[in-house]
């Protein structure tokens, strides 16, 4: 009997699984029957634009979180895919940080090529998902919200590929429920041209405080202000940003912070992360992990020790985005087809997961970081058919992007790097990011 795989969401991770399965039969190989779950109406996960915030269409709640304007915070370079290159997609080279739109035409070009379309259903939201232990196969509960109907069907491996940046993690001040003017999550931000004018305060000190800061300094806000709660981010910000310590509270519109300062302030946004949160699984089969280079209970990083037929994908803290998601998706994909084995013994399970933790917690070092990510990735790629690539050169050009952020905040995407799968150079942007205020794949691919 034919195998079933359930896959939970056709953003980048889940679509890379079909990839994944697409390429192995396209080689012959015989593949189970593979079925993707996605609430949204359409594919790409967070790439997938929409200006709702709090609840989409069916009342349930918005996935995305990306907003207008983004352009990738990190160079292409790092994260292009082994099997189709930008140059394939685009017919020429592109310069190194391309905005949403371009992003989303790139990752679309692929599994539109590949022909996965038909192995998704939209517009459906998993609600629920239970392991029998005597079948050895799982129970997943479905609501298609097309048609308003709930059902449910069995299968014998699920992958949950939902990712992680999607369930907002909003902490509560002092004085909130009385503030003077806007509060927002960086999961409902969706334009920085609704700040033009303003005196913002940024809280958190990573990279959505970074980004989103930038956007509403691009895009004309008065004053930017960011605060943190360990550490500065300590770029050299323009003479409008200014960063400050933990927020304590916020009376009218001043908000107060811990070294006693203070600051009149029109709009507040929350960029303090998100949450690890899978709301259709049991305790059995939940993942609990904070957001770390070594996802808690998952050998190899993918393979869920307290039930070895269910997997995640995309679950890291991430240097590299959509070659690891590749290189988690064919790993899953071998052993599924078994051409992999994975230990009987949770023990020894567990010890790999042990072993990737106490690696990460050797040093703190970002230069550290990447290039055990880019370990990570090479580890995976070497058990499987996945087409090999330089992931030291995508490395280094993460370690160049870290100095050029340095030397320029405001300037970094100006740069360009080369591409480790075809070895072309990128193009200069014909704008300097400040001044390329159309985020238009039009505008942007305009020689």
């Amino acid at each position: 009997m034919t195998q079933r795989v359930a896959v939970i969401g056709a953003g980048p991770s889940g679509l890379a699984q079909l990839r994944a399965f697409q390429s192995a039969a396209r080689k012959g190989a015989e593949i189970p029957e593979v079925v993707c779950f996605e609430k949204q109406s359409n594919w790409g996960g967070l790439w997938n634009y929409t200006w709702r915030t709090g609840t989409d269409e069916h009342g349930e709640p918005v996935h995305g979180s990306m907003y207008r304007y983004l352009w990738t915070n990190g160079p292409k370079e790092g994260l292009e895919f082994a099997d189709y290159p930008f140059e394939e997609h685009f017919g020429k080279q592109i310069a190194s940080y391309p905005p949403r739109a371009v992003m989303f035409d790139y990752i679309e070009g692929r599994v539109k090529k590949a022909g996965v379309r038909d192995w998704i259903r939209f517009n459906s939201v998993v609600r629920w998902i239970e392991y029998d232990e005597e079948a050895q196969d799982f129970t997943v509960t479905v609501h298609d919200m097309t048609r308003d109907h709930v059902y449910k069907e069995r299968f014998d491996h699920v992958i949950v590929a939902s990712g992680h940046f999607s369930s907002p993690n909003v902490p509560e001040y002092p004085g909130f429920d009385q503030f003077y003017g806007r509060i927002t999550h960086a999961h409902d931000f969706r334009d920085a041209r609704e700040f033009s004018g303003q005196d913002v305060l940024v809280v958190g000190a990573s990279y959505s405080a970074e980004d989103i800061g930038s956007q509403c300094w691009k895009y004309g806000a008065k004053s930017v202000t960011s605060c943190y709660r360990s550490a500065p981010m300590g770029f050299a910000w323009p003479d409008n940003w200014e960063e400050k310590p933990a927020l304590v509270r916020v009376e009218g519109k001043t908000a107060f912070f811990t070294d006693g300062s203070s600051k009149t302030i029109d709009a507040i946004i929350l960029c303090t992360g998100y949450r690890h949160y899978f709301p259709f699984l049991p305790d059995d089969l939940r993942l609990k992990t904070k957001n770390r280079l070594a996802a808690a209970d998952l050998y190899k990083g993918v393979v869920y020790v307290d039930n070895p037929r269910m997997f995640y994908l995309g679950m890291q803290d991430q240097w590299f985005t959509f070659n690891m998601f590749d290189a988690q998706a064919w790993y899953v994909r071998d052993i599924i087809m078994n051409r992999i084995a994975v230990p009987a013994d949770r023990q020894a399970l567990m010890a790999d997961v042990a072993e990737r933790e106490a690696r990460e917690e050797a040093s703190d070092d970002v230069k550290y970081a990447i290039k055990y990510q880019g370990d990570y990735v090479k580890e995976l790629i070497a058990d499987t058919d996945y087409p090999s690539f330089d992931v030291d050169g995508a490395c280094e050009a993460f370690f160049e992007w870290k100095h050029h952020k340095v030397d320029d905040i405001m300037g970094f995407r100006n740069h360009s790097y080369r591409s480790v799968i075809t070895g072309t150079m990128a193009p200069p942007h014909h704008t300097p990011w400040k001044d390329a205020l159309d985020d238009s794949m039009e505008a942007y691919l305009r020689n």
